[in-house]
C-alpha cells in the first residue's frame, strides 16, 4: 500500500467515525412549542377563562401559564406569565393589548414580544385552543 492510499483509507475512516457524532449534534430531542408530537394538555376550564377574562393555571406540566382573552373575538393568548427581567408574575392590560410587570414596567406585546424595558427576552408562548370546556394548551 502506498501513501497516497493510506491516507485515503484513514481520511475516509476518520468520515466514518465522525459522522455519526455530527448528525446526532445536529438532531436536537428538543420539541418546539407548536411541534405536532406534543400532547394538548388541560390546564383549566372555558368557565373559568370566561368568568374572568384570564385564566392563571400554576401547576401544569409547564410550569405557571396565564391564558387570555384579547380584543379580538375568541383570539385566545397563552405564555409563561414570568418576567424574563426579574422574574415578577406580569398582568394582561387588556384595554392596550399588553403584558405588563407590576414591578419594573416592562411591557410585551400579545406574542410575547418585549415592547418596553427592562426586560430584554420575550415570554414563553404556547398553543392554546378551547375544546369543550376544557382550556388547552400544546
Amino acid at each position: 500500500m502506498n501513501r497516497r492510499n493510506f491516507l485515503n483509507w484513514v481520511g475516509a475512516g476518520w468520515i466514518a467515525t465522525c459522522l455519526p457524532i455530527a448528525i446526532a449534534a445536529c438532531s436536537s430531542k428538543e420539541t418546539t412549542q407548536n411541534a405536532p408530537d406534543q400532547k394538548w394538555q388541560k390546564i383549566g376550564s372555558s368557565n373559568e377563562l370566561n368568568a374572568n377574562g384570564k385564566l392563571l393555571a400554576k401547576n401544569t406540566p409547564v410550569g405557571e401559564v396565564l391564558v387570555v382573552k384579547t380584543s379580538q373575538q375568541n383570539d385566545l393568548v397563552a405564555v409563561n406569565p414570568k418576567c424574563t427581567h426579574a422574574g415578577c408574575t406580569v398582568e394582561w392590560k387588556s384595554d392596550t393589548n399588553k403584558f405588563v410587570c407590576p414591578c419594573h414596567g416592562s411591557e410585551f406585546s400579545v406574542d410575547g414580544k418585549v415592547q418596553a424595558a427592562p426586560a430584554t427576552a420575550p415570554l414563553k408562548t404556547y398553543a392554546v385552543k378551547i375544546d369543550g370546556d376544557a382550556v388547552l394548551i400544546q
